[in-house]
C-alpha cells in the first residue's frame, strides 16, 4: 500500500515536471545562446563597469601581496621567538647550576 502511494506521488511529480518543462522550452529556445539580452549598454556605464572590475582585481592582487608579506613576517617572528626561548632556557639552566653550587 505504501509503495503504491509512493509510486502515485512519483508519477504526479514526474508529470508536473514534464508539464513545466514543456511550457518553458519555447521560451528557453528564444533566449540568445551567448547570454546577452540584446540591449546595448551606454558607453559610460560600460567604462564604469570596466573600472570597477579592474579595481576589484587590483584589490585582490593587493590582498595576495599583503597575505604573503604577513606570512613572511610571521615566520620571521617565530624564528626570533625561538631564538629568545633558547637564550632564556640557557640562562635559566645556568642560574640553576649557580644555585646548586652555592648550596
Amino acid at each position: 500500500m505504501i509503495q503504491l502511494i509512493a509510486f502515485i506521488i512519483f508519477l504526479i511529480s514526474a508529470a508536473g515536471f514534464i508539464l513545466i518543462l514543456a511550457r518553458k522550452i519555447p521560451v528557453l529556445v528564444q533566449l540568445p545562446q551567448n547570454g546577452h539580452h540584446g540591449l546595448k549598454k551606454h558607453e559610460t556605464i560600460a567604462q564604469i563597469e570596466k573600472k570597477i572590475k579592474s579595481l576589484y582585481f587590483d584589490f585582490f592582487h593587493k590582498q595576495v601581496w599583503l597575505q604573503k608579506l604577513l606570512s613572511k613576517f610571521r615566520v620571521w617572528v617565530l624564528k626570533v621567538e625561538r631564538k629568545v626561548d633558547v637564550l632564556l632556557h640557557g640562562m635559566r639552566k645556568k642560574a640553576q647550576e649557580l644555585d646548586k653550587r652555592k648550596k
